[in-house]
């Protein structure tokens, strides 16, 4: 007998005499015939590299270290341990092999139903799975994952699916910084344009504004003249600005496309020589404007007061056009309601008399249904009233319905009309000595062939037939034969 103490990190797992089964303590005395185990609860590091398989049939490796130890705080679980691990070392080949079977198997299943891109993109997610499903495998061992660590996820050579993902999110980060920087240079271009262009629409607009008020004095149509310079400056100014704004578009596509950066080019040379045109074409315009005025002013009145009558001629053809419409829809509305009337009314009409006839078949299958009970209630009565017997039962509604007398009355009917002849004849039993030989076996044979004459003539009296030759011919009469009376 010795008293044991375990150390801060250990247990004693003590069995043997007086023990049912297993008994952990941190202090014990040991006496003869019991065993003391100690079982140590520091956890230890396990790395592993699993190779999996994503559900896109894509292999990938995954490097980890989980931490795992025996379940200190918990009794049955340390019980576990000591039963099925504690004959073990914990960095030995087997307990190695058993956690990276249950890590190795759970994470292919997990990896096995989700695609790459939500292994690598929910990289988090996918490590808290894993974990949830090895530790409830390693509660049956009394283990507990105390830490894990999953690093980043490995290709497998040959299967470069994550380098290849990686420069993708390289390349669009790096167009994206040179988009951004094209827009922001884009942005400073174009706001510098537009404030040139405003310094000069305002100064073009002030000097205008200036030449209108010196040159006011001189006429309308100075006035007209100076004012379509001034538009025209203006449009120039605004097309600098779309010029500037072209420019820096431009840049932007060289920076990322240049066939783009080259397409763009010749819009902008062709949206420039056009609206170069365009503005030409104003100018002009206002031109023949200004000198139109003044023409306008002497065929101003005389077009107007024709422009007024073809606008009172025109609307007064309308206002008929428009009231001969309306009356021939109203026409139209009023026919469509009165079909629509008589179709509500015909339809209620066969409503109603498809209601009664359901009415009536309900009403018909109602009575049928009665009839069918009365009829069983009857029966029923009947049989208990017999004790069961269908027979008698049978027997009786026969008697009752007046099947027998149908019956006679049938047979009667066939017969009606056949009038048969009959006829009942005998061999002269009556002589005497006949009566007392009527056991003799001969004699009978003798009484057959005394009986045949007679058959074969009432045979021939009835049908008509005549016996065969071989048999003989009828006499007149014969004595000795028995006598026939007809019926």
């Amino acid at each position: 007998m010795f008293y044991k103490v375990a150390k801060a990190s250990e247990y004693l797992v003590i069995t043997g005499r007086w023990i049912p089964d297993m008994k952990i303590a941190k202090t014990a005395w040991i006496f003869p015939g019991q065993t003391c185990t100690v079982v140590d609860l520091s956890p230890v590091n396990y790395t592993f590299e699993v190779q999996a398989m994503s559900a896109e049939k894509l292999p990938f490796l995954l490097p980890a270290v989980f931490t795992i130890g025996p379940r200190a705080e918990d009794e049955a679980s340390l019980l576990k341990y000591a039963k099925l691990m504690s004959c073990h070392d914990k960095r030995s080949r087997h307990v190695t092999e058993l956690v990276q079977g249950v890590i190795e198997g759970e994470t292919r299943v997990l990896a096995a139903s989700m695609t790459m891109e939500d292994i690598f993109k929910g990289t988090r997610e996918f490590k808290l799975e894993v974990f949830g499903k090895v530790q409830l495998e390693l509660n049956q061992f009394g283990l507990l994952i105390y830490n894990a660590n999953v690093k980043q996820l490995v290709d497998v050579p040959g299967h470069e699916y994550f380098s290849y993902l990686g420069q993708k999110t390289q390349m669009e980060a790096a167009n994206q910084a040179k988009i951004d920087v094209a827009e922001a240079k884009m942005k400073g271009e174009i706001g510098s344009k537009m404030r040139e262009g405003q310094t000069l629409q305002n100064a073009a607009k002030i000097d205008a504004e200036t030449r209108i008020v010196s040159t006011q004095r001189q006429g309308e149509g100075k006035k007209q003249e100076i004012k379509v310079t001034s538009e025209v400056k203006v449009y120039e100014n605004e097309k600098e600005a779309e010029v500037a704004e072209a420019n820096s578009k431009l840049a932007m596509k060289k920076a990322g496309w240049a066939k783009e950066a080259q397409v763009a080019e010749v819009e902008a040379s062709k949206a420039v020589a056009m609206r170069e045109a365009e503005l030409q074409r104003e100018v002009e315009m206002m031109n023949a404007l200004t000198q139109t005025e003044k023409l306008k002013a002497e065929f101003l009145t005389k077009a107007t007061v024709e422009y007024e009558t073809k606008v009172q001629e025109a609307n007064s053809e309308l206002y008929k056009k428009q009231k001969a419409g309306e009356a021939y829809l109203y026409q139209k509305e009023k026919e469509a309601e009165a079909q629509r009337a008589t179709a509500e009314a015909a339809l209620y009409q066969r409503k109603q008399i498809v209601d009664g006839d359901l009415y009536a078949k309900k009403k018909e299958a109602e009575g049928l249904i009665a009839l069918a009970q009365a009829q069983g209630t009857q029966i029923r009565a009947l049989l208990e009233a017999f004790g069961g017997n269908y027979v008698a039962f049978r027997d009786y509604l026969m008697i009752s319905g007046g099947m027998y007398q149908e019956i006679a009355k049938f047979n009667a009917e066939a017969i009606r009309g056949l009038q048969p002849k009959i006829s009942i004849w005998t061999n002269g039993s009556g002589e005497s000595g006949d009566s007392g030989d009527s056991g003799n076996a001969m004699k009978e044979v003798a009484g057959v062939y005394k009986m045949l004459p007679p058959l074969l003539k009432t045979v021939h009296d009835q049908t008509g037939m005549l016996p065969p030759a071989w048999i003989g011919t009828f006499a007149d009469s014969d004595p000795a034969s028995p006598t026939a009376k007809e019926i």
